[in-house]
């Protein structure tokens, strides 16, 4: 466990930073004192709202706009980040979507073209390769780590749909193929969130969501900041972990 300040002089990148895990992850370490660049949407408000929020909370919050799931852009989001903040220790890859607001019938093979299929690995999953790829040169200088947002749908839970599972499966694998690539200076793994209380969920019909948290044996969802929690630690403390995806779930998958 790290305490208040423990995070001073470090640096870190959270893309999809403006909302829910991402959001919480941005104020949980610049609340142990790091300088955070809060990634964002071009077009989103919600990105510069909450940027101006927490720096007038006295916290060190940057906004770093840019859509990762496009090339080019990704990867100048990341040096621009790296260049404001000094370098970069941390860098937590985040950024994702279901691409529907509701889950799609896993037997319905035609709820999903061509665009939908790219939407999400772009986002999902080619994202994490490209702002690693920026980020490496940094990363291996200060002897950092990258977290990777995952999901119990890239395991054996079906999530939103078979496009997303394979996307966060793809996370997955290559979280752990991240890892031997930039070992030894720079440890990655990954979080694999269950059911979470986030912007996405609360659009459920309250009977979706109540039976959501009933297949947990915990009987209960997630928090966004529980997850930012253990991102946090892998990010920090766990220095003999590298290539590992650790499951956040509640017991969702065990029930």
């Amino acid at each position: 466990m790290i305490g208040a300040g423990a995070l001073s002089g470090k640096r870190a990148l959270v893309t999809g930073g403006a909302s829910g895990i991402g959001l919480a992850t941005v104020e949980r370490l610049a609340r142990f004192g790091a300088a955070v660049a809060l990634n964002h949407l071009p077009d989103d408000p919600a990105g510069p709202r909450e940027v101006a929020r927490l720096s007038a909370e006295g916290f060190a919050v940057h906004a770093a706009s840019g859509d990762v799931s496009v090339a080019g852009a990704a990867e100048a989001m990341v040096t621009a980040a790296i260049d404001a903040l000094g370098g970069l220790d941390i860098l937590i890859n985040n950024a994702g979507t279901p691409a529907t607001r509701a889950p799609l019938d896993v037997r319905d093979l035609d709820a999903m073209d061509e665009t939908f299929w790219h939407r999400i690995l772009d986002t999902n999953l080619v994202s994490v390769w490209r702002c690693t790829r920026a980020a490496a040169a940094a990363l291996r200088a200060a002897r950092g780590a990258v977290v990777n947002t995952a999901s119990v749908a890239g395991l054996t839970f079906y999530g939103s749909s078979m496009a997303y599972g394979a996307s966060k499966a793809g996370v997955i694998n290559l979280t752990m193929n991240l890892a031997r690539a930039l070992a030894p200076e720079v440890r990655v793994n990954a979080v694999a969130p269950g059911s979470v209380a986030t912007p996405w969920q609360a659009e459920w019909p309250e009977e979706r969501r109540r039976k959501a948290a009933e297949k947990a044996l915990l009987k209960r969802h997630c928090t966004a900041e529980e997850i930012a929690e253990a991102i946090v630690f892998l990010a920090t403390t766990a220095a003999p972990i590298t290539g590992q995806t650790l499951v956040v779930d509640a017991g969702l998958m065990l029930g």
